[in-house]
């Protein structure tokens, strides 16, 4: 079986499609090793371009680690593949603004990423203090290098359902006022407060939603037992906040893109007494964000979402080629094998309303 298997056969020829210029993904994750090799193809068949995380173990933090890990993604792409990968840099608070500017300036890195340090998986070596981090986000905004940042608070009293907003307010907003010409990315927003930050103070900040949280609710985590593959971070919310990104992404709001936050883990790993958070979204992203655009009746407005918004953001033209979408019932394999063990795709078990055509 391929990556998608069609099971309607029945399907009429003279069904609804969309056909859009080729998209990007502005964050995701490939890992490395046998990891890197099971999961890439799949991004790659769906998107030209993608923004790739920096957090391995160890971290991408030089310019010499981001160009040979570049290396290692080309090398795990399928015979045929042109995806081109975006290489970013792991910031920390030894970070040098002259290894920044080196690596924004040889067109190894397109941006940084910005972890607070123990906001998510292989975060802890990340940022501390923000204020101390002002030599480097300075340095970034003279060169116009943008900051991809996960926009969580690590402090442990703080619910995690409230994580966002805490750092919004305590943190990204005086970010904000301290470096008012540094572009910024808010990836995998997750609540109605953050869309407004986001429009607010566009176009210098954008904001990358998930097809998960485009779908899921914080319902949806324990609806018939726990749901460990449902499980990320940031966490889902409540329902609101999922209809205000619904809202967000079929507006036409050039502030708004594709970050699928696609984060395989082995299922050893999710199913365990304390799993990792990360939804493996790189087979099924774009029939779900397909699936999305239709049921709000915004298919006129997917193309800006997917393949033009995020573009004119990072500076880059848009994709050459095209890609259909046909509305006809299909569905993606349920795992991906990694060596003795597998990657569970994120509705891989369910039909789909949207399939990629071809």
């Amino acid at each position: 079986m391929g990556m998608t298997e069609l099971f309607d056969d029945a399907a009429p020829k003279d069904v609804p499609t969309v056909t859009l210029r080729r998209p990007d993904d502005w964050h995701v994750h490939l890992r490395d090793g046998a990891m890197l090799r099971a999961v890439a193809p799949f991004t790659a068949a769906q998107f030209a371009r993608g923004i790739i995380m920096p957090n391995l173990v160890p971290p991408v933090t030089t310019v010499a680690a981001a160009a040979a890990y570049r290396e290692r993604i080309l090398a795990a792409m399928p015979a045929g593949a042109d995806f081109t990968p975006l290489m970013t840099c792991y910031l920390t608070d030894a970070t040098d603004p002259d290894e920044i500017e080196k690596g924004f300036a040889e067109k190894v890195w397109v941006a940084a990423k910005l972890y607070p340090a123990g906001a998510t998986t292989n975060s802890h070596g990340g940022v501390r203090d923000l204020v101390a981090l002002a030599p480097v986000l300075e340095r970034m905004e003279r060169i116009g290098m943008p900051a991809l940042i996960h926009g969580e608070s690590t402090d442990p009293s703080v619910d995690i359902f409230d994580r966002e907003a805490v750092f919004m307010e305590q943190s990204l907003l005086p970010l904000l006022k301290r470096h008012e010409g540094l572009k910024v990315t808010i990836e995998h927003v997750t609540t109605a407060e953050t869309v407004e930050i986001v429009r607010a103070h566009a176009p210098r900040v954008a904001g990358t939603v998930t097809p998960h949280h485009l779908v899921l609710n914080r319902t949806s985590l324990f609806q018939g037992g726990l749901r460990p593959h449902y499980y990320c971070l940031p966490v889902a919310k409540r329902e609101r906040h999922r209809l205000a990104l619904r809202a967000a992404v079929t507006s036409g709001d050039a502030c708004f893109f594709i970050g699928t936050d696609t984060a395989p883990h082995l299922r050893n790993a999710k199913e365990a007494a304390c799993g990792c958070a990360g939804v493996f979204v790189g087979a099924t992203a774009l029939q779900t964000y397909a699936q999305v655009f239709d049921e709000e009746n915004a298919l006129d407005r997917f193309e800006a979402f997917a393949s033009l918004n995020g573009a004119a953001f990072h500076g880059l033209a848009p994709n050459a080629g095209t890609i259909t979408l046909v509305r006809r019932p299909g569905r993606a394999l349920a795992a991906v094998p990694v060596e003795d063990d597998e990657v569970v795709v994120f509705r891989g078990e369910e039909p789909l309303p949207w399939s990629i055509a071809g």
